[in-house]
């Protein structure tokens, strides 16, 4: 298991070797600067502490300055914990690099996805809506929500109209097609979770070992 943060750069088409055109996205990926190592043996759990994108020192409280510079790193706007199988071959201070990843390799990609505002039950939930035709009255409309006089309440988790996106998503089993070292850049064929600029977690798959 490895991995990178990054930041979505935008989308774009792409020809395969086969000739095929595919939809990829474009990912800034490194360097990243290792912050953290943690250890089974200390703190129960394997992991690296990773942080990407400089910032203004004036821009930082003072508790985390204190972390970035006893990491002997400038500060960082995206800081993200890795869990690993082992941490061997990590150290901190070490810097992480987009050639970290091979072409034809899958990821799995974590991000915050895109803020839709607040949404009807329909386009939230994917209900499928009532009778279009006959005077039905009953289009779009929510419908009931539960029983009366028992048990005399909603229950929670009920599928309702409310604010939609802004959630943690993870796109698993995407194709790297293209990695660019001069340029930090990773070429993954597919979408990715959030708006251009957002800041992603590009981990080994999971499930393509």
């Amino acid at each position: 298991m490895k991995g990178i943060l990054g930041k979505k750069i935008g989308m774009t088409q792409l020809y395969t070797e086969k000739g095929a055109l595919v939809v990829v996205t474009l990912i800034e990926a490194g360097p990243c600067a290792v912050l953290g190592v943690k250890e089974l043996a200390k703190d129960n759990y394997t992991a690296i502490k990773l942080g990407f994108d400089n910032k203004k020192e004036s821009r930082t409280i003072k508790p985390d300055l204190g972390n970035f510079k006893k990491a002997d790193s400038k500060p960082k706007r995206f800081v993200k914990e890795i869990r690993l199988e082992s941490t061997e071959g990590y150290k901190v201070g070490q810097e992480i690099k987009v050639d970290i990843f091979k072409e034809g390799e899958f990821v799995d990609i974590t991000g915050i996805s895109k803020g839709k505002g607040f949404q009807g039950g329909m386009k939230r939930w994917n209900w499928t809506g009532g009778d279009s035709g006959h005077g039905s009255m009953h289009h779009r409309q929510v419908g009931s929500i539960g029983a009366s006089s028992f048990p005399s309440r909603v229950f929670k988790g009920h599928h309702m109209p409310g604010h939609m996106g802004v959630e943690k998503t993870t796109i698993q089993n995407l194709r790297i097609l293209r990695v660019d070292k001069d340029k930090n850049l990773l070429v993954v064929k597919g979408t990715v979770p959030g708006h251009n600029n957002s800041y992603l977690t590009v981990r080994s798959a999971k499930k393509k070992l």
